[in-house]
């Protein structure tokens, strides 16, 4: 079913709506969902896909399809372990199990470190290499510990080890297709220097964004997206670009540009992710300015949109619609806890 069609089956007022915008510029001579760039494609995604209550092993969440995933990370410095858990900062509790094979996705001991979560995540690309890309999102849900040796440097080399040549990375983004590199990655997506989902198939992006408990802390004085959007401008001015493995987050919804709000005017050129609550960004927040840039904006609990739905088992038609009105409102990813709906975690629509 084509785009157009589908919309127009979900609700007659987002078809009238969606066809009534002009395509982008940067859409204009994509034939299908694999020739849009990936800034001009919305997908679905899953939150918290990580928790053995959504799916028993991390594979399920990918083979629907979806777009993003999400792993919650702690830095326990006492064993230098960066474990995966919602709540529980000094153990494991996830699906990720210690795959090796496709075979053994689905079936081992469960709850290991992040390490283990990219091993799964790279086997399961390696057996679906014309899948994706696929967004990892990573919340560090007490922050970096770089003083005891787990900050942004130990991040990107565990995340080199596990992923490999699969992650897409800053530097990639900042190379200029003839040669050269622009300077900061807001010139590169700007410039509109994003491959081609084709391009990208069976490779991963990384994003980071602060955690719920560190953005709760009052002793915590630098989170999680100004210390890695430090490290990755002083990377890149070290000539070191390739070692930064992930894309660091503007989080929550603003009006304006949100990355006004960092005092330190050298660090926002580095953002061209943002993420925050769907429905904030449709009370009245312009997040056509996101999309005329060719930033990535996440849009989460999306189904908290009035009128609300459920967050893990609308109807097929409620979801489906749901992404289709927030693909028109800019979304890069739609994001929520739909873990049964596959044909909708699947969808790739033209943003905008």
């Amino acid at each position: 079913m084509s785009v157009r069609r589908f919309i127009a089956a979900a609700t007659p007022l987002l078809a009238a709506a969606a066809l009534a915008l002009a395509v982008p510029a940067q859409q204009a001579d994509a034939t299908g969902p694999s020739d849009l760039p990936f800034s001009g494609a919305t997908t679905v995604g899953l939150h918290n896909t990580y928790d053995p209550a959504a799916f028993p092993f991390l594979a399920q969440a990918l083979d629907t399809g979806t777009g993003l995933i999400e792993l919650d990370a702690w830095t326990d410095t006492v064993t230098t372990e960066w474990k995966v858990s919602h709540s529980n900062p000094l153990g494991n509790a996830n699906n990720c199990v210690s795959a090796t094979s496709p075979a053994q996705l689905y079936s081992g001991g469960a709850n290991k470190n992040l390490e283990t979560c990219l091993d799964d995540i790279r086997v399961w690309l390696g057996a679906h290499p014309g899948s994706g890309p696929l967004v990892v999102k990573l919340e560090l849900k007490g922050g970096f510990a770089a003083n005891r040796g787990m900050g942004p440097t130990e991040l990107d080399s565990l995340i080199a080890a596990h992923l490999g040549s699969a992650v897409f990375r800053p530097a990639d983004l900042l190379a200029k297709p003839g040669g050269g590199a622009y300077a900061t990655l807001d010139d590169a997506a700007r410039a509109g220097n994003w491959p081609s989902r084709s391009a990208l198939a069976g490779r991963v992006l990384l994003d980071v964004i602060p955690g719920t408990v560190e953005e709760q802390n009052p002793f915590d004085t630098l989170h999680t997206d100004v210390e890695y959007s430090r490290h990755l401008r002083d990377l890149v001015a070290a000539g070191q670009a390739g070692k930064a493995q992930v894309f660091p987050v503007v989080h929550g919804a603003a009006a304006g540009d949100p990355r006004s709000a960092y005092a330190e005017t050298s660090i926002r050129p580095w953002f061209v992710v943002f993420d925050g609550d769907a429905a904030a960004y449709l009370g009245g927040i312009d997040t056509g300015w996101y999309d005329s840039r060719h930033y990535l904006l996440v849009m989460t609990d999306a189904q908290n949109v009035a009128p609300a739905i459920s967050a893990t088992d609308p109807t097929a038609d409620q979801a489906a619609a749901r992404a289709a009105q927030l693909a028109a409102a800019h979304a890069s990813i739609v994001s929520s806890d739909w873990r049964h709906l596959p044909s909708v975690q699947s969808q790739v629509l033209p943003r905008g």
